[in-house]
């Protein structure tokens, strides 16, 4: 199945889990946990995603290999934005044209 990268799809699936590939393909759950309200423009659009994910295992900037049981596959890029008591959370942003 191909993933529909849309601000409405992901937020059909906010609070959702998505498998995440690293470096040495162990699995990592993140959990989808914020979306930002879409920005359009006459000519782009722009939203973001905000990820947590378990203290146990840190995924590095760059581009990661997502699953999710709704959406398919996909690739994305994250950012690792901060850590607390509950896990690393990260971010993917979308700043694209529109047709």
């Amino acid at each position: 199945m191909e993933a529909s990268l849309t601000h409405e799809e992901f937020s059909k699936n906010v609070n959702t889990k998505f498998k995440v590939q690293n470096k040495e393909n162990v699995p990592a759950e993140l959990e989808l946990i914020e979306i930002s309200e879409i920005k359009l423009y006459p000519k782009q659009e722009e939203f973001s995603l905000e990820f947590r994910g378990p203290l146990n295992m840190f995924l590095n900037q760059g581009v990661h290999n997502f699953s999710h049981d709704q959406m398919g596959e996909f690739e994305l890029f994250i950012v690792p934005i901060k850590q607390d008591q509950q896990g690393f959370y990260y971010q993917a942003i979308f700043n694209r044209l529109r047709d």
